[in-house]
């Protein structure tokens, strides 16, 4: 299968516009159902990979880099066939500096990550989520150095609001720094927010966006029923994520809204999985959403939506049952 491609934001980098969300692997998966889901999802064309060091989801310390270890080994003889990207910032060790966006972090973080991946450079380097007690040019200066080092090609960022982005973007600028080229924030159509203020940012300076959570952690599945508890083995339930999942989308409003979408998917002839992720896909400003399974099969509804060309009426219907998920306050 031929996926159709884009370039991440102003860069020269050609990626497929599916990219393989791998925080499962280690915890949900065991290896070797998380390399069956990197074969299909290699066999059905995605070449981009995302990662983080403190994966899989729902682990703690002692699973921290679990998932990039998985693969580095799956990788092996064909790193040259992919686009690997992996996060920093999160909790890895029981050091106090064992976090965060400081430099000795940083290069720490790194090394660390690329003995796991074994591999000798990251396409994309990406804060996992915004540090703000530590200066930014502090953070801007650690990046660019790892660049320079050549132990990255690209650096991006992950759940900023869009005035720490925008400021980080000016500070790279004004210093000569390398400058971030993606966002990766959350995105679906139950948490539409960044259509304020993070996506117009994106769309002026050039970014790529690279979106997780397209199917809202599984809701937008319509797999989950609200008049029992949280199906076990998902992210609802899966360690220390399943409180932030369920205070995201578990909630009356939320399966109200997702009943309704299930009927416009119904008459359109679409799983509800197909069409959530169609409707990501046909926002001009994405590149790629990042989709993910804790079992291969998983991954089939996902990979139609690409197929999938939402029509004017069909997307301007999907706008309007999900309106209100744009306001900051209607979103959690």
């Amino acid at each position: 299968m031929t996926l159709p491609t884009a370039k991440l934001g102003q860069t020269g980098l050609t990626v497929s516009r599916l990219v393989l969300g791998t925080m499962t692997f280690g915890l949900q998966s065991d290896e070797e159902t998380s390399r069956a889901i990197l074969d299909t999802a290699a066999n059905a064309g995605i070449n981009f990979l995302d990662t983080a060091d403190v994966y899989p989801l729902g682990g703690g310390l002692t699973t921290a880099g679990r998932t990039e270890e998985i693969i580095g080994r799956w990788l092996k003889g064909k790193r040259d066939e992919f686009i690997l990207a992996t996060k920093c910032v999160g909790r890895v060790g029981s050091s106090l500096w064992d976090q965060g966006a400081s430099r000795k972090h940083i290069l720490d973080a790194i090394d660390a990550s690329l003995q796991r991946l074994d591999t000798d450079y990251i396409d994309l380097y990406q804060l996992h989520s915004d540090d703000t007690s530590t200066p930014l040019d502090e953070t801007l200066e650690a990046l660019d150095k790892i660049d320079r080092a050549g132990k990255v090609r690209y650096i991006g960022v992950s759940n900023f609001l869009a005035y720490r982005l925008s400021r980080a973007l000016g500070r790279a600028d004004v210093r000569h720094l390398t400058r971030f080229v993606s966002i990766q924030p959350r995105y679906n159509l139950l948490f539409r927010e960044i259509e304020r203020e993070l996506l117009p940012l994106a769309q002026e300076e050039g970014l790529g966006v690279i979106p997780y959570n397209p199917l809202a952690g599984g809701l937008l599945t319509g797999k989950h029923d609200r008049t029992g508890e949280p199906t076990a083995g998902t992210r609802f339930t899966l360690g220390a994520a399943a409180e932030r999942y369920q205070d995201r989308y578990w909630h009356d409003r939320e399966f109200n809204t997702v009943e309704e979408l299930r009927t416009v998917a119904d008459a359109a002839g679409l799983s509800l999985t197909t069409l959530s992720l169609a409707w990501v896909l046909a926002n001009p400003i994405i590149t790629a959403p990042i989709i993910g399974a804790s079992r291969p099969e998983q991954l089939a509804d996902s990979l139609k939506a690409i197929e999938v060309k939402l029509d004017d009426s069909l997307k301007q219907k999907l706008d309007d049952i999900t309106a209100n998920y744009r306001r900051g306050d209607a979103v959690r």
